[in-house]
């Protein structure tokens, strides 16, 4: 600005002077062309190819996220398929687990009727082997007693009971007696 100044400050007063503002008409005229032919190259050529990049870029994101959007509801479908088969899953644990809580308490209650049935057969055989070697015991102590019986009688009365029939109805009578007793002391 000083410049301006002092070039302003030499000039002869007779000539129009200028303003240190503005450009020459030349520099104005010749910037002008420059700029013109800048933005002609810039509409033409630049321009179109920006277009395109920007066409091609915003194709390129419109496809991304309707990829990205395929892509969600590709996994949303999975996650409801997971979701339910996992349902499905637990609900057949639950039927099996249930099912075999049946079957437990069906072969516990087999068991234990196969077990008392069991008992109960051999109570019953056990109570039949006692009674039939109760009947033995009995018929053998019969015979031991009334032979001990006949032997003592013998001895008391003095003579031998040879006789069969006749040792045989004393022995009964005896035996009948004693299990008379036995009876009315209860």
């Amino acid at each position: 600005m000083l410049n301006a100044l002092v070039t302003l400050a030499a000039e002869p007063a007779g000539e129009e002077a200028q303003n240190p503002l503005l450009p020459a008409t030349y520099d104005i005229v010749w910037s002008l062309v420059c700029f013109i032919i800048i933005a002609v190259v810039v509409w033409r050529v630049a321009l179109p190819r920006m277009a395109k990049l920007l066409d091609e870029r915003s194709a390129a994101i419109e496809g991304n996220i309707a990829k990205a959007d395929e892509a969600q509801r590709q996994a949303e479908a999975a996650l409801e398929e997971y979701t339910a088969q996992l349902a499905e899953a637990r609900r057949e644990a639950g039927e099996i687990r249930e099912s075999a809580t049946q079957d437990g308490r069906k072969i516990v209650a087999e068991a234990k009727e196969t077990a008392a049935s069991e008992a109960a057969r051999i109570t019953a055989s056990a109570h039949a082997q006692i009674e039939a070697e109760r009947q033995t015991a009995l018929v053998q102590l019969r015979s031991e007693v009334g032979t001990l019986a006949v032997d003592l009688a013998g001895n008391v009365i003095g003579e031998t009971l040879s006789d069969d029939a006749r040792a045989n109805a004393v022995v009964d009578r005896f035996l009948a007696e004693l299990e008379a007793s036995e009876k009315a002391a209860k």
